[in-house]
């Protein structure tokens, strides 16, 4: 099994979940009391959330490619930057250090192919609806992504640095998020990509009309397979 290192903190509210998962689905594979050879970098939210408002992705790169660097020198055979938005800097990550680094979009991606569906919405933090980053690599899976329009964005980006990744759930967002994710079904979206790792804190498929991809835990589980693959 190779060791799953993973660059967290991004926020670290949805970092558990992929602490959860990755050792979820090793024991199932395994049985037993078997769990991940797993390493966890968890930065600061508060320094990277400054940096990218600020919009200084340079440093942002630079600090999780160092983080990259040393999950590496502690052996983790893989790594994961555990976030859709600072998924920007992931191949700067890769470009820095000597082992595999797993997209969160290409994990998606595989899952929105595998459902074979056409056409899907995208929520998440301005960054990763609005700039190309994200989009242009889940549309190199084949598919349409659309995303809601700029109030309801702003609404979505708002909850999730507001609450979210501050660990606060509020039922008010939560129907707010629905009737969203109802505007992008009735747009033609087959599925829903909850594009930042802690909306699947506050929504679940219990709570809409449509199926919802959840980033964190698909990429977890990407991880986990990964790993388990020799």
């Amino acid at each position: 099994m190779r060791a799953i290192g993973l660059i967290g903190g991004l926020s670290w509210e949805s970092t558990a979940i992929y602490y959860q998962i990755i050792n979820q689905r090793v024991r199932e594979r395994l049985g037993g009391s078997h769990s991940a050879d797993s390493l966890i970098w968890s930065v600061d939210y508060t320094t990277v959330e400054d940096l990218i408002f600020a919009g200084r992705w340079d440093e942002v790169s630079a600090l999780l490619a160092d983080a990259g660097r040393k999950l590496e020198d502690l052996g983790a055979g893989v790594l994961l930057v555990c976030s859709n938005t600072f998924s920007k800097v992931s191949d700067d990550v890769a470009r820095a250090t000597g082992v595999p680094v797993l997209h969160i979009a290409d994990a998606v991606g595989a899952e929105v192919r595998s459902r074979g569906m056409r056409k899907v919405g995208l929520l998440g933090t301005r960054f990763t609806m609005e700039q190309r980053f994200y989009r242009d690599r889940l549309v190199s899976h084949g598919f349409e992504v659309i995303v809601p329009p700029r109030e309801q964005r702003d609404l979505v980006h708002d909850v999730i640095f507001g609450e979210l990744v501050r660990g606060v759930i509020r039922e008010a967002s939560r129907d707010a998020y629905a009737e969203i994710i109802d505007g992008l079904a009735a747009a033609g979206a087959e599925g829903v990509i909850l594009g930042c790792t802690e909306i699947e804190l506050l929504i679940t498929e219990k709570d809409t009309t449509v199926p919802l991809l959840p980033t964190a835990r698909l990429h977890a589980e990407a991880a986990a397979t990964f790993a388990l693959s020799g």
